[in-house]
């Protein structure tokens, strides 16, 4: 009977961990087309123990559908640039792997900070100053213009996320708004779009080369991220730009405050 208690007790715990995980997670993918990896991992690796590997694995897996549900939502609410986002997600899958064989034959270097350091700045960013409508370059552009910004925009942030191993969402985010000039909705909508596939194509490659997960964590994890991301895409699709800029602004910086206090004192 005892060990049916201590059983149970340890589920709980792992239950307790994994919703609190997804919800930072759920918020940071329907608010900001974070990816869950930059939550999920270090909470999962600190407080259950899990491989580190493996806690990516799980937390790129958590994504696949908390993204695709937001990536619907924002869809839905025709806040989704699908025929660019098919493009620039195809270049990150396949710089994702250059830059990841690149990173393989330099030595390490200190930029696992790097994803951490932007989305604190890229929440100050939004929060000091809105991304109110679409920038005219956007709006001026050819659809020849807007394939080739895609295809280059896909390069750069495939590349960075395999030589770096995170800020994938992050940097479309910043592309997608700063660079290509997105309004908020629509630059998350596209982001949450191909992050659903990335995370697919990662969790995949996780699992295939580290072996089946802890199920009950995965699940978990799962659960929460795409319940709290649910309630983030559809309030985020209501909130009118100026809202969903500081909200956006104030989510990142909670979570790379979060992040950030816990490399440094881990």
């Amino acid at each position: 009977m005892q060990i049916f208690h201590k059983f149970g007790d340890y589920m709980l715990i792992k239950f307790i961990v994994c919703f609190i995980a997804g919800i930072g997670a759920g918020l940071g993918t329907g608010f900001a087309g974070m990816s869950a990896a930059a939550v999920i991992s270090p909470i999962l690796i600190t407080f259950l123990g899990v491989d580190p590997y493996m806690a990516v694995g799980i937390a790129l897996a958590s994504d696949v559908l908390a993204s695709a549900v937001s990536a619907y939502t924002y869809g839905k609410n025709k806040n989704l640039d699908i025929k660019n986002g098919t493009v620039m997600m195809i270049a990150v899958l396949v710089f994702t792997l250059v830059g990841s064989y690149v990173s393989s034959l330099v030595p390490s270097t200190a930029m696992g900070s790097f994803s951490t350091v932007m989305t604190l700045l890229l929440g100050i960013k939004f929060i000091v100053k809105p991304v109110m409508q679409p920038k005219s370059r956007l709006e001026n552009a050819s659809a020849k213009q807007k394939i080739i910004r895609s295809v280059l925009s896909g390069i750069l942030v495939g590349f960075i996320c395999g030589f770096v191993g995170a800020g994938g969402g992050m940097m479309m985010l910043l592309i997608l708004t700063s660079v290509l000039g997105y309004e908020l909705k629509t630059a998350v909508g596209t982001s949450v779009f191909v992050m659903t596939f990335t995370a697919l194509t990662g969790s995949i490659s996780h699992f295939a080369i580290g072996g089946a997960p802890d199920w009950w964590i995965l699940i978990f994890c799962a659960a929460s991220t795409l319940l709290w991301a649910r309630i983030a895409a559809i309030s985020a699709n209501k909130a009118s730009p100026k809202t969903l800029n500081r909200v956006t602004g104030v989510v990142l910086v909670v979570l790379g405050s979060a992040i950030l206090i816990f490399n440094l004192v881990k």
